[in-house]
């Protein structure tokens, strides 16, 4: 179905552009406490730097990426969304700031694999 598509593809693009702004959190956090340590003592580290600096590219990369593929390749634009929703979870937990990431990824991902091919009954092959 074309509506739901073309859902994913707005959730994911929401999604990503709001988890770039987490995303910025968590890397300069990353490196403002490599850099002065007495700030992460003072406050906190993070426990998996490597990760968070990871998760804090890939994520919104993916959320995005997978909402502009959700109209075209709906499956590997979901399963995109799906991944970006679950790099979010596990780096930042499920909080007053992750949590519009997570669902709109989440919420992507799911309507982008349900939706069957355009004109064709079947769903993904």
């Amino acid at each position: 179905d074309p509506t739901m598509r073309i859902a994913a593809l707005t959730l994911g693009l929401i999604a990503g552009l709001i988890g770039l702004l987490v995303g910025l959190f968590g890397y300069g956090w990353v490196e403002l406490t490599d850099a002065y340590q007495e700030v992460g003592e003072a406050t906190f580290f993070f426990d998996r730097p490597g990760f968070i600096k990871f998760a804090s590219f890939a994520g919104p990369l993916l959320a995005i990426a997978g909402g502009a593929m959700a109209y075209s390749r709906a499956l590997w634009g979901g399963i995109a969304m799906l991944i970006a929703a679950g790099l979010f979870w596990q780096a930042f937990g499920f909080n007053v700031a992750t949590m519009f990431p997570i669902g709109f990824a989440g919420l992507g991902g799911l309507l982008a694999i349900a939706a069957g091919k355009p004109d064709e009954p079947k769903a993904h092959f």
